[in-house]
């Protein structure tokens, strides 16, 4: 396994004690699982991309830790809520055995597969999907 970038593993050290699990087993999850991802923090968390676009990350809100997937609104694998005006899905959690570590396995090959066109989107309003989904 190749590992884990420096800011990445700074943003781990800096979470609380009640994040801290629930953000290593996703840590440790979305690595296996997307291993070929580049992988940074972003806008201050970490963030998983495929070819300069992002589909995976996790950040540490007030009452939870938040789970989004850029694409998650067109995967086919139950469990996400909308987020936001455009086709990301969250899931969030406040501890560790609330994770489905089955479902996020899924959900994972589904970011992988399924990817509406963030890295452009100022370009395309968002409308030209890159993958998995038909214009």
């Amino acid at each position: 396994m190749r590992a884990i970038p420096d800011d990445i593993l700074e943003y781990q050290k800096r979470l609380d004690a009640e994040a801290r699990p629930i953000c290593d087993l996703l840590l440790a999850t979305i690595e296996r699982e997307l291993s070929d991802a580049e992988r940074k923090v972003w806008h201050a968390h970490p963030v998983w991309f495929f070819d300069g676009n992002p589909v995976v990350g996790y950040d540490r809100l007030k009452a939870s830790v938040r789970l989004l997937f850029w694409s998650g609104q067109s995967f086919r694998e139950p469990g996400l809520k909308p987020e936001g005006t455009f086709k990301a899905a969250e899931a969030r959690y406040t501890a560790p055995e609330q994770v489905d570590v089955e479902a996020l396995r899924h959900w994972l090959a589904e970011a992988r597969a399924v990817q509406w066109n963030y890295r452009d989107i100022r370009r395309n309003r968002g409308l030209v999907p890159l993958r998995g989904l038909e214009s």
